[in-house]
């Protein structure tokens, strides 16, 4: 009845089909994630891709494995495509803010939205600005290795160079003549050999805050350079799982595996995991076509898109209704259906307690729990699993109705995998803490308030209002 982890099939991008799941060491698994760059608030697309490695890293933990779960935080060089800015200085600028006021600002901001997806913590959380070191000295060995240049202070990869040795574009299955400058870099295009050729190492300006002492001089790292060094630093040479969002696999990941068999010879990772996009109402997410929400938002009702707050704990069943790698589009609509799904899942438990126990048993469970671990170890079919889960509701009336029987060995084996599913692999439970209560009570009041306004009870509804002002509370109307 239970799993074992040689029945775990994987997507693997880099052979475009699923694969049974070995690790490099036995029960040992190493999996690098790239996390977010911290220079704005963390969007929905973000949250999607670190809830899907959340799934992931559970389950792998369950099969037995010791998991170290390394995610990065990108806090100098990723650099606008457009302008060829880096993000967060540039964001500092707009803020008036120093760009590490930028960084710490976001990254609290980060850590408090998985948080209340309830999502694990990585193990290892390093920074770009942290690791500079490294970066430099993996930089050299590629110098050395004949497969970058110096030019004015800066360092270029040298595609050219190593594609004589090596396929470059591995993931999105690019070839060299096809590729244009998509790479995010400064200014500078006119120094590389080629137009191809991405940076590892720039050269900054004296206006530029983030910069560091260099062989080449005062610069900072490439985009592509940060999680090669990071990912070899914690998990070696080799290891098991990189994965991140689809739009990485080009350039970000095509440079990162250019990179590792420039200075090893190797792909650094076995298996490599994309999660897909999210759209809301059919269209790509952008905040310049005004079709664009944040996770707080949703929490909190203050947005156009949709009809009400919607607990974080709905948001996140919603997304795993659909499986990781399939686009999936946001709406009103899909995320009431998914509240009204998932509450009645969560009344699961309190349902199967209710349960009266037969002498007779007619209810197969050993199937039921093989066919939810079947599920997962499908590249982590999460939909499928919930499918599963939905099936008990069905099989919960008819032992209330007494068309099928449950014996006290299989209610309490069916209790313990429910919650095993539910809570621990989909981390569906909520905690709730003391602000939230608070935030809780406050929308009641707002909410009662506002049905007395809208029903000409003016007298109770400005006693509100008034209260909450005296507590420092300002309510406004429009």
């Amino acid at each position: 009845m239970s799993s074992s982890n040689k029945d775990l099939k994987i997507y693997n991008s880099l052979t475009s089909q699923k694969e049974v799941f070995s690790s490099i060491n036995n029960k040992v698994v190493g999996m690098y994630v790239c996390g977010p760059t911290v220079y704005n608030t963390v969007h929905l697309g973000n949250c999607r891709t670190f809830i899907s490695f959340d799934l992931i890293f559970r389950y792998l933990k369950h099969l037995g494995y010791k998991v170290r779960y390394v995610r990065n935080i990108t806090d100098v060089g990723h650099l606008e495509e457009d302008t060829e800015e880096d993000k967060i200085s540039k964001r500092a600028a707009i803020e008036k803010l120093e760009p590490m006021e930028i960084v710490q600002k976001y990254t609290n901001d980060f850590r408090n939205v998985l948080g209340k997806f309830n999502l694990l913590n990585p193990d290892i959380e390093p920074t770009a600005t942290g690791h500079i070191i490294e970066q430099i000295e993996m930089i050299q060995k590629i110098i050395n290795n004949g497969f970058a240049y110096e030019k004015n202070g800066s360092v270029y990869f040298d595609l050219k160079e190593f594609t004589k040795k090596y396929k470059y574009g591995k993931l999105s299955n690019r070839n060299l003549d096809d590729i244009i400058n998509e790479s995010r870099l400064l200014q500078g295009s006119t120094e590389k050999k080629n137009p191809q050729d991405f940076a590892l190492w720039k050269k900054a300006s004296h206006k530029h805050i983030m910069k560091w002492q260099s062989p080449w001089g005062y610069g900072f790292p490439g985009w592509h350079i940060e999680c090669s060094a990071m990912g070899h630093k914690y998990l070696g040479k080799k290891f098991d799982i990189h994965g991140g969002g689809i739009d990485l696999k080009f350039p970000h990941h095509d440079c990162e595996i250019a990179q590792s068999e420039s200075v090893y010879g190797e792909n650094p990772a076995n298996y490599w995991i994309h999660t897909n996009m999210l759209t809301l109402n059919g269209k790509k997410m952008s905040k310049s076509i005004g079709n664009s929400v944040f996770p707080t938002e949703i929490f909190s009702g203050s947005n156009k898109a949709f009809s009400k707050r919607f607990n974080p704990m709905v948001l996140k069943f919603f997304m795993y209704q659909a499986h990781y790698r399939n686009t999936l589009d946001i709406s009103n609509d899909a995320l009431i259906a998914a509240e009204k799904g998932f509450e009645k899942i969560k009344t699961l438990i309190n349902e199967l307690n209710s349960l009266n126990e037969s002498k007779e048993n007619d209810f197969n469970v050993n199937e039921w729990v093989n066919d939810c671990y079947n599920a997962l170890n499908d590249d982590f079919n999460s939909p499928k699993l919930i499918a599963k889960l939905f099936n008990l509701n069905k099989i919960v009336l008819e032992i209330k109705n007494g068309k099928k029987n449950i014996d006290s060995k299989n209610l309490k084996i069916l209790k313990k995998y429910f919650l095993i599913f539910y809570s621990e692999i989909l981390g569906l439970y909520e905690v709730s803490s003391n602000q939230e209560k608070y935030d809780e009570i406050l929308n009641l009041l707002l909410e009662l308030r506002e049905k007395e306004r809208l029903n000409k009870n003016y007298k109770t509804s400005d006693y509100i209002r008034n209260r909450l002002s005296e507590l420092g509370i300002n309510v406004n109307d429009q």
